[in-house]
């Protein structure tokens, strides 16, 4: 496992050369939510030779709305990604909010997730670093992909030189996000693996009635389009039934449809490698 990533994260070749997958649920919101969505994309991958990350944030720290959920608990939820990543053998990753959270995570996952609104935080992203774990950090909306080096250049710092970048759009308007594919070529020459986040560059934030919206219907326009600008990586939130899920359904895509897409995404793949 610890080649596994390793090789993922350092830009060198794996299996046939394919891109990776990030996905999962945007929560973990059940024992059988997680274990279903990741015995599906576990065999989904297989099957395509797509390298797997599983991924669920723990608790979700930032909500539009007071009242928006937020989590099961803090170890619960952990402890189920954990199983997860035991139980199919694939490596798993969360979001941290606070430098407080960095080891307690890494104690349950192998790649911790720098939130977008986060990315400057260097306490953050140092308490990271020290972890020894991959650390991926999501450009926030407000920066552009070159200004990123800082953050890879604190975690480097510290010794630790096993770092991604996710871009996942910026800020167009009050509402609504818009991704230059610039940023991928650009943040890659900071010599960094680049994962592009297909679904959270497709929400439509600060909406008036408290929940975010978004366009699920254009995540395989953003997909191909990172696949054929290069990124390594790409970032899918999927749930069984979106219109149910307890965080950003309103931008995920619905489980059944992950499989056709990374089936015409391997073709891209390969027709540009």
């Amino acid at each position: 496992m610890e080649k596994y990533l390793t090789n993922l994260f350092s830009n060198q070749q794996y299996g046939n050369n394919n891109f990776f997958l990030i996905a999962g649920p945007c929560v973990v919101e059940s024992e059988e939510l997680v274990m279903g969505i990741a015995e599906k994309v576990t065999a989904t991958c297989k099957k395509l030779q797509v390298p797997y990350i599983f991924k669920a944030s723990y608790r979700k720290a930032n909500r539009t709305s007071a009242n928006s959920f937020t989590g099961i608990g803090d170890e619960k939820a952990l402890r189920l990604v954990k199983e997860v990543g035991k139980r199919f053998a694939i490596p798993t990753t969360t979001d941290i909010h606070t430098a407080a959270e960095a080891a307690m995570a890494a104690e349950y996952v192998d790649i911790l997730q720098i939130p977008a609104f986060l990315c400057r935080q260097t306490d953050l992203l140092i308490a990271a670093a020290k972890t020894g774990k991959i650390v991926n950090v999501k450009k926030g909306q407000f920066l552009s992909g070159p200004s990123m080096k800082f953050a890879v250049e604190k975690i480097k710092n510290e010794g630790n030189d096993k770092v991604g970048l996710i871009e996942r759009g910026n800020t167009f308007g009050y509402t609504d996000l818009v991704v230059d594919y610039r940023n991928i070529t650009l943040m890659k020459e900071i010599n960094v693996p680049v994962i592009m986040d297909c679904t959270h560059a497709l929400q439509q934030p600060n909406q008036t009635a408290g929940v975010t919206g978004g366009n699920p219907q254009l995540i395989e326009t953003i997909a191909k389009a990172a696949i054929a600008t290069g990124a390594d990586g790409l970032f899918i939130e999927t749930h069984p039934n979106p219109a149910v899920a307890k965080s950003d359904g309103a931008n995920m895509l619905r489980l059944e449809l992950l499989e056709p897409l990374l089936e015409k995404l391997v073709k891209i793949r390969a027709a540009i490698i």
